[in-house]
């Protein structure tokens, strides 16, 4: 069977797989196409916990908008196009949630907001990129679970702020959307790095929010709130980025009330795990190899003890979070990461336990545009062609391997049927 996947914005691979050792291709779900721009009105119209977004944006104070940056594929600028002709005169300022990522480049601003969109808040001087290191902070509180939270100035002096945002999976917050327009959105780095430790908690997985200690600290966090009016629209996107839910009101009701629609789509039904999984980083998720590791860490669900676990990932701007690969490259194995996790946390090292602890049962390749020697300092083994890496795991692992394929593997769980 020939198999297609994406590889960067343009480019692909093509395999020729066995229908003998093809256990399948799985995508997100498809779901009904609806209507996105009628979906994003009635939302506004009718939101969860709150009055009107008209009423919401009835006012002289200054309106905050809080936004995803380049790395996330929230429609913002298709709920930009429906809601920026009832804004635009007001008093607003947009700033992008970037956690600790860097500042996008003109190419993602236009990604983001829409070049038009985008040109006329720049000439008005009302766009700002979060920085976590460097911005003027403002303490609000501390969580129960001790972590100090530390926001922008822009966003904590705020009366009125509108958080745009997205839900899927999340491999150690459960989901993103809601409360991570916040935290890490616009916070602190110490602040990011406070909550980011508790993703070395077991219970800290995709899908999963009770229990959750990320999760359940982002919403303890959330209390400190109190003092501003936070509108929140949500949206649920399918397997083509098209918009196929729409929640708005609330932070945590719209949040909350995207979560099943976000199952629906992005949860994959797989008969068993096979011995090599290929898991791709799609556009725009392969930002970096920081990014694309959501894909090692969903496609880790679909694999067998001992087998061989290939993302395919463009990290178009190479690494990324440089902690993180300090330590990964520091470590000659994946358990010597482990023990140097323990002996104290940096932001980034949650994201270095997670791939280590797939290397204590299985083998992790890579197909990407890293140099051979960035990619094996992390403990991948280098590859810049699929086919070439496919036929070396075939070849290891005999003639009548399972294979999966995930597509989507930064935003497709898999789960085995019964």
């Amino acid at each position: 069977m020939k198999v297609l996947v994406g590889y960067g914005k343009d480019e692909t691979f093509e395999m020729d797989i066995d229908d003998k050792q093809l256990i399948g291709v799985y995508k997100p779900n498809p779901v009904s196409k609806i209507d996105y721009n009628k979906a994003i009105d009635e939302a506004l119209l009718q939101p969860l916990g709150k009055e009107s977004f008209e009423h919401f944006i009835d006012t002289d104070e200054r309106i905050v908008f809080i936004v995803n940056d380049g790395t996330r594929p929230t429609p913002t600028r298709k709920v930009l196009a429906r809601i920026y002709s009832k804004i635009k005169e007001k008093n607003i300022y947009f700033i992008v949630a970037t956690g600790c990522h860097r500042a996008p480049t003109q190419e993602e601003w236009h990604f983001i907001l829409g070049k038009e969109i985008y040109e006329d808040l720049h000439a008005k001087n009302r766009l700002w990129s979060h920085d976590s290191r460097n911005d003027e902070m403002v303490y609000l509180g501390i969580s129960s679970n001790g972590t100090q939270m530390y926001l922008n100035k822009i966003v904590a002096d705020a009366k009125k702020v509108c958080a745009i945002g997205s839900i899927e999976p999340h491999y150690f917050a459960g989901y993103t959307g809601g409360r991570k327009a916040f935290l890490p959105g616009v916070a602190a780095y110490d602040t990011i790095q406070q909550n980011h430790l508790l993703a070395l908690d077991p219970n800290a997985q995709a899908l999963i929010l009770k229990g959750n200690p990320v999760h359940e600290d982002m919403m303890d966090a959330m209390s400190v709130l109190g003092h501003i009016d936070v509108f929140a629209i949500m949206t649920v996107l399918d397997s083509d980025h098209d918009i196929c839910a729409v929640r708005a009101g609330d932070l945590s009701d719209s949040f909350y009330a995207g979560i099943d629609k976000a199952d629906e789509v992005f949860c994959v039904n797989i008969p068993q795990k096979a011995d090599i999984v290929i898991s791709v980083a799609p556009y725009p998720m392969d930002i970096d190899l920081y990014q694309s590791q959501k894909a090692l860490d969903n496609g880790k669900l679909a694999l067998n003890e001992n087998g061989i676990l290939i993302m395919v990932a463009k990290c178009r701007t190479g690494i990324g979070e440089e902690g993180f690969f300090k330590l990964m490259s520091s470590a000659t194995s994946a358990q010597a990461v482990l023990d140097k996790i323990k002996c104290g946390y940096k932001l980034g090292y949650h994201k270095a336990a997670k791939m280590a602890e797939i290397n204590l049962w299985a083998q992790s390749w890579a197909v990407s545009e890293l140099s051979d020697e960035q990619m094996r300092a992390v403990h991948l083994k280098p590859y810049h062609d699929l086919n070439k890496a496919l036929d070396d795991a075939i070849s290891e692992k005999g003639k009548d391997a399972t294979i999966i394929v995930l597509p989507f593997g930064s935003m497709t769980v898999p789960k085995i049927i019964g």
